[in-house]
């Protein structure tokens, strides 16, 4: 699926007649829309305290209905959808996030001060942050960011190749989260570009104005999109087989996080050795110099994998019937099941295609004991090349999952509990998605079915 259309086409195509006039007015007053949406979300991350759950709702409801209606609206009358309105607006929204900042999260404060650490002693990896409350040679301002970081006993688990984002983030401004953003920004800009090349722009409007995507990157500065941004060039290289290059960045991405490494083996599939031991050497040399100078992050994953625990799905219901390890083994072997599975099923396409990469994310998310909102921006691209409705509805059930005790400001709630109707109301709404789409598979099978009986096809060529 390529449909990429340059501008100039775009421009040949819009500036004939008043159709075109009417299609670029429609796309604009809904871009228009969403971004007074972003505006007042940006607006609302200024002020003192978080913004109200009650609000963040509203205003997620307002820009995430749009999209998936525009999207609808092209794929049914089969029109080409205004390129340049799509990357305008995917740039407004993101320039409301830069102007508005983080909000319900913190994380960024690690970001940060791995980047300080980073420059200042050639590895994040060796100390937690606790190890340097008392040390007098901290500047003030990063000082204030050390006093602000969750969990600072325990050493960072952000993978190299964020870490090197969170450097060159130092490196232009230290201690400045608009210079993060920004530069994350960029990098997602690359990836709607990336996405572009292997799906149609309508597809591709999904990912770019995705409240969760603007949400996640351009507000709060999650690095995922560093890890996706690599992953899709690597699948735009393959597809133009250009496997040596798309081996390397499949180890960065890899090497960006370890959710890469479910996706690098079946963009390899079939490739010859040489490609997958690029992969593996990449990976390697981007590892090598921390685990040299004593620790690469992956203990702290260890303890996270070992003992964390938020907005499960399979993991909450069967941590209920059995104990937490056994919880934990029985889904990593049911995944790593279906991975091999889809894994022999990928082997035997023929051709350079995409892999699924909605539906291998969406089972180890379903099989993780954590599911929080950025993890999906590894699942979304693949989700704009293959559009369902099960996983536009997970991108904004899953901000439900800000509704914690934290951000509720009940105290009698641990922080980062739950009310047990979020959980229910959030998979609940995937789980309908999921129903959806079956039933659209169904119904679609059974119309094929009847128009090659009506022409005089056998069923079986169907």
């Amino acid at each position: 699926m390529t449909g990429s259309v340059s501008i100039g086409n775009e421009q040949a195509i819009y500036g004939r007649g008043r159709r075109g006039a009417t299609l670029r007015w429609y796309v604009d007053a809904f871009g228009l829309w969403c971004a007074l949406g972003y505006a007042a979300l940006a607006v609302l991350a200024r002020q003192p305290g978080e913004p109200p759950l009650t609000a963040f709702f509203l205003l997620i409801v307002c820009t995430g209905l749009p999209p998936i209606g525009l999207y609808l609206h092209f794929r049914q009358r089969e029109e080409p959808f205004p390129l340049s309105s799509l990357l305008v607006w995917a740039v407004v929204f993101r320039i409301c996030g830069l102007l508005g900042g983080p909000f319900y999260e913190d994380d960024f404060y690690r970001y940060l001060w791995d980047g300080y650490r980073f420059a200042t002693t050639g590895t994040p990896y060796v100390t937690a942050p606790e190890d340097s409350f008392t040390d007098p040679g901290v500047a003030p301002a990063m000082q204030s960011v050390l006093d602000r970081i969750n969990y600072p006993e325990l050493p960072t688990i952000y993978a190299p190749v964020t870490q090197s984002v969170f450097l060159l983030g130092y490196w232009l401004q230290p201690g400045s989260v608009a210079v993060l953003q920004a530069i994350l920004i960029a990098l997602d800009l690359v990836a709607v570009a990336l996405l572009l090349r292997v799906a149609p722009p309508r597809n591709v409007l999904l990912y770019a104005w995705c409240p969760l995507v603007v949400k996640e990157i351009a507000f709060t500065a999650h690095p995922d999109g560093v890890g996706t941004c690599l992953l899709l060039a690597a699948v735009v290289l393959a597809r133009n087989r250009r496997m040596q290059f798309a081996a390397v960045m499949l180890g960065l991405a890899t090497g960006a996080k370890v959710f890469g490494l479910v996706l690098a083996p079946l963009v390899l599939a079939g490739t010859r050795i040489r490609y997958w031991l690029l992969f593996a050497a990449t990976l390697a040399a981007v590892y090598a110099p921390f685990a040299v100078s004593g620790g690469s992050g992956l203990d702290s994953l260890q303890e996270f994998a070992r003992g964390w625990e938020f907005n499960s799905l399979l993991f909450g219901l069967l941590k209920t019937a059995m104990p937490p390890f056994e919880a934990r083994l029985a889904l990593g072997l049911a995944f790593a099941a279906f991975w091999g599975w889809y894994y022999a099923r990928h082997l035997r396409t023929p051709g350079r295609h995409i892999p699924r990469g909605d539906w291998v994310f969406g089972a180890l998310l379903a099989a993780s004991p954590v599911i929080n909102p950025w993890y999906l921006l590894w699942l979304l691209p693949f989700a704009a090349v293959f559009p369902s409705i099960w996983a536009w509805t997970a991108s904004l059930a899953v901000l439900l999952s800000y509704v914690t005790g934290l951000n509720l400001q009940d105290y009698a709630l641990h922080p980062y509990a739950q009310p047990l109707w979020v959980r229910g109301l959030e998979f609940g709404l995937v789980l309908c998605g999921v129903g959806c789409d079956l039933i659209h598979r169904r119904w679609r099978r059974r119309s094929g079915r009847a128009v090659a009986a009506a022409d005089g096809v056998s069923p079986t060529e169907v």
